[in-house]
């Protein structure tokens, strides 16, 4: 079994990803409160069925849950063939590998951001976002 490698980016070139991961974004940030909402809603009517099993409304909700649940599985899908990382419903958080300065990071993008001005640490994670400074970190390594 062969490892697949990681792309990595450069500032353009996940600057010229994101028409595409915004609007896979939006999706996700759509699908996920309504997937949230669907599994409450299967687990209440779960919650009140008698011996005689799955009632209708449960099995609704329950493939509601299913279908939405499939929807964010694609989306994380394109995430994946794109090569960035979501890192966040909350806040639409996409992380793409970059080099910068002869070290792997992140280039960090959050979802209300017109393009991609900061990086972090492989193990920073948001709280360690800083803006990129050509001067010290060239972003455009092949």
């Amino acid at each position: 079994m062969t490892e697949t490698a990681v792309r990595q980016f450069t500032t353009e070139q996940a600057d010229a990803t994101l028409p595409l991961v915004r609007r896979i974004v939006s999706d996700l940030l759509d699908l996920h409160p309504r997937w949230r909402a669907a599994v409450a809603a299967f687990e209440a009517e779960q919650a009140i069925v008698s011996a005689s099993g799955e009632t209708p409304d449960a099995r609704s909700t329950r493939l509601e849950a299913g279908r939405l649940a499939g929807e964010i599985e694609a989306c994380l899908e394109e995430f994946e063939q794109i090569g960035c990382v979501f890192k966040g419903f909350d806040a639409g958080l996409v992380d793409f590998p970059a080099v910068l300065a002869g070290r792997d990071v992140y280039l960090c993008w959050q979802y209300d951001e017109l393009r991609v001005e900061y990086w972090h640490e492989i193990d920073g994670g948001f709280a360690g976002r800083q803006p990129l400074d050509p001067f010290h970190f060239p972003v455009n390594e092949p």
